[in-house]
């Protein structure tokens, strides 16, 4: 009996081994089951990791290509604009040289036409010509507005002296009458006068002072009282 139940014991002690020497490789496979799990699943959180990488990437370069043709759209549309702005630009000054190529053959046909009215203008019986006016010298005397008023009663005023052609043409013409006529002085209402406001001609005062300008050969020109009675010129 004895020996029996040393032989059972012996039997538990073997099984007992053999059981601890099967768990240990089992906890090794289990490790490495679970390993191999956890590394799946860390790679496969690195596969969508770089799928989405990937895919962002790939956007990216999707959107970067559309923008880098409308820009080139763009820079093809500003050269056509530029380049038609340069024509545009070309004609304006070609147009601009036309317009004043007409504007200056317009000028000088005009002054040929007034050289030709001017030429052709005659002058009424007792007036003389010069240029393009015909001048009067009247052999009366009058104050400067009865000067005046004569000449625009024939269809004149007194004479405004505009170049130093004019003025000699005017002292010759009243040289000429002092020599031919009863003419004493040269003293000749011209159409100058500051009636009516400050300032030169004025050098008198009250009823002497002198607004209104005569012309003669040997003074040139010289202010007097406008109510002086002198001889003028008309011109028309």
């Amino acid at each position: 009996m004895e020996e029996i139940y040393a032989n059972v014991d012996d039997v538990k002690s073997r099984s007992s081994r053999s059981s601890t020497i099967q768990e240990g490789p089992r906890r090794l496979l289990r490790a490495s089951v679970l390993g191999l799990g956890l590394l799946s699943v860390f790679l496969l959180a690195g596969l969508i990791g770089l799928a989405v990488h990937c895919g962002a990437a790939a956007e990216l370069s999707a959107v970067k290509a559309n923008l880098t043709e409308r820009l080139h759209a763009s820079d093809q549309l500003l050269s056509s604009v530029t380049e038609e702005r340069d024509n545009l630009t070309e004609r304006l000054h070609a147009s601009d040289q036309l317009i004043n190529q007409l504007k200056a053959n317009l000028t000088e046909k005009t002054r040929e036409v007034d050289r030709l009215q001017c030429w052709q203008k005659t002058c009424p019986e007792g007036w003389r010509k010069f240029d393009c006016s015909c001048y009067l010298l009247s052999t009366e005397k009058a104050s400067w507005q009865q000067s005046r008023q004569n000449c625009t009663a024939r269809g004149a005023d007194l004479v405004i002296v505009d170049s130093d052609e004019e003025q000699i043409f005017l002292e010759s013409m009243i040289s000429n009458s002092q020599i031919n006529s009863s003419m004493i002085n040269g003293d000749t209402w011209i159409g100058l006068s500051d009636m009516g406001s400050g300032g030169q001609p004025d050098d008198g005062g009250g009823i002497f002072e002198e607004d209104c300008v005569y012309i003669n050969p040997s003074k040139w020109w010289d202010d007097l009282s406008c109510w002086k009675n002198l001889h003028w010129i008309c011109e028309k």
